[in-house]
């Protein structure tokens, strides 16, 4: 049985796009050895059976928190078929850095956009088309919360299962970077180290100064860790900054050059109802004497008709 990861930041609806797939075939749970909630269900498409893994809500997949480590680790080591990364219309450049990470580890995407609806209210406008090519990702739109888009969802996720095996996408992180990865992917080659994760991967990671992938290849050969802590001095000094936040500014260069000609937002946000309604009940002169009309009327609701009522019930 193949099996579908799900993983996005918090807020995006992802669990909606889950209980749309799994319907009332779900299971609820813990991950091996840790509090965070594990959800997974079944969904069928045309006869076939898939497995729906529900990943914690998490905004990257650093090494930081609970939540981030589980959603790497199944990514990683879990071998899912294809993940399903539900990104969020309304607020696509921060969404879109998880993205940029999935497509660092080299696993199998597919971008559900999701509340789409709220994004058109909004009046932001995307060009999906043009984004897919840009990320090399196929994009579709859904509106989880009205089940639209769920369908044609599932079968490009299932389309892409039976793709050719993907391949990490090459982030530009400048020449120095660039360089200093070829020289631990070349250490890590030469080393034949027993691990689960892309060779190129483990040498960002190692250029992240990642606290879990430290200790990992530290275990395995103390070499490499020497090697790493010269790669990052030599970025320090000739970058001016640390490699960490450099590498996170490139990341977000990426995502602005994606969405340049992809994403068009209105000059002035296009406001809600919901936002015309807190603009007044928050406004600098209306705002207190409306609370205060408010709370008289709750008042009268509560204790005048209320005493009316109980007043009639005891005659």
């Amino acid at each position: 049985m193949s099996t579908i990861a799900l993983v996005g930041n918090p807020n995006c609806g992802k669990t909606t796009i889950f209980n749309a797939l799994t319907g009332t075939n779900q299971h609820v749970g813990n991950w091996p050895g840790v509090t965070v909630e594990k959800k997974e269900g079944k969904c069928r498409f045309e006869n076939e059976l898939y497995q729906v893994i529900d990943l914690p809500g998490t905004y990257s997949l650093g090494a930081y928190s609970e939540d981030e480590v589980v959603a790497r680790d199944f990514i990683l080591k879990g071998n899912p078929d294809v993940v399903i990364n539900v990104v969020d219309a309304t607020n696509i450049e921060r969404n879109l850095y998880l993205t940029v990470q999935l497509l660092e580890m080299g696993v199998k995407v597919v971008i559900a956009l999701n509340m789409m609806d709220e994004a058109e209210d909004k009046g932001i406008k995307i060009d999906t088309k043009a984004l897919s090519q840009k990320l090399q990702v196929p994009i579709i739109s859904t509106v989880a919360s009205k089940n639209k888009g769920i369908d044609a969802l599932i079968k490009q996720a299932i389309d892409v299962i039976k793709s050719e095996e993907a391949k990490s996408k090459k982030i530009p992180y400048g020449h120095e970077i660039d360089k200093e990865i070829e020289k631990l992917k070349h250490l890590l080659n030469q080393s034949n180290l027993n691990v689960e994760y892309p060779i190129d991967w483990i040498a960002l990671k190692l250029l992240e100064n990642d606290s879990y992938m430290v200790e990992t290849i530290k275990k395995a050969s103390v070499d490499i860790i020497e090697n790493v802590k010269r790669s990052i001095d030599n970025l320090t000094n000739s970058l001016g900054i640390d490699p960490e936040i450099a590498i996170v500014d490139k990341r977000y260069e990426f995502i602005e050059r994606s969405i340049k000609n992809s994403i068009k937002k209105p000059d002035s946000q296009v406001q809600t109802t919901s936002d015309k309604i807190d603009n007044i009940l928050t406004h600098k002169w209306f705002g207190l004497p409306i609370f205060a009309l408010i709370m008289f009327v709750i008042y009268q609701l509560t204790f005048l008709i209320g005493e009316d009522i109980f007043g009639e019930m005891v005659a």
